[in-house]
């Protein structure tokens, strides 16, 4: 139990310095964080994802998805770029720093990689489910305006961000509930996830 507990407040005191600056520090808890009863919400939201891929390679459902008191979030990124590669190893720590602290995250990837064997690769060394390599990730990139440079050609130019970038999705529709500008903020733009916004609490 002691060792626990020690590593729970470990977790914490990781999680808190990703987010004490951030705006939404009112909605911080100042104690033990405790468990509260929230409304079911519809499956829209699990049913405005597109079809998934777990960390192996596998078709899953969003109807099968469990994302019960998650928080959920599009990751835009690819391989090849140094940004994304870098940022990535602080992205996983806060993810496994959420989640051991009692916040836990669910992050898909969006894949602007090369190709789909590239994407697989990439999911499975993560851990992440991803969109399938294509059409399906290229429909995300369109809606929420992130792609890389290089797909210029083939998305055109109207985006508000390269990658690295993060969408966290509220837990009714799905839609946009804030953006982090990975790429040009960095780690810092992970202070901008409002953890303790219920709408960004999946039920």
């Amino acid at each position: 139990l002691e060792l626990n507990r020690s590593r729970r407040m470990r977790a914490n005191k990781f999680l808190l310095s990703f987010v004490l600056a951030s705006p939404c520090k009112a909605f911080l808890p100042t104690g033990i964080i405790k468990t509260m009863s929230r409304p079911s919400s519809t499956s829209a939201a699990a049913a405005s994802l597109p079809p998934l891929l777990d960390a192996s390679g596998e078709s899953i459902s969003p109807e099968s998805l469990k994302l019960t008191n998650k928080r959920v979030a599009l990751y835009f990124a690819a391989g090849w770029c140094p940004m994304c590669t870098s940022f990535e190893p602080s992205l996983l720590q806060f993810r496994d720093a959420a989640n051991e602290s009692g916040k836990p995250i669910e992050l898909i990837y969006v894949p602007s990689d090369r190709s789909a064997d590239d994407q697989a690769k990439r999911a499975a060394s993560m851990n992440m489910w991803s969109v399938p390599f294509g059409d399906e990730a290229d429909n995300l990139k369109l809606k929420f305006k992130i792609w890389s440079g290089a797909e210029a050609a083939k998305l055109g130019r109207d985006r508000r961000s390269g990658v690295p970038a993060l969408v966290v999705l509220d837990k009714d529709n799905g839609e946009e509930l804030k953006f982090l500008p990975a790429e040009s903020q960095g780690v810092s733009s992970l202070k901008l996830w409002p953890m303790e916004d219920e709408q960004g609490i999946w039920s």
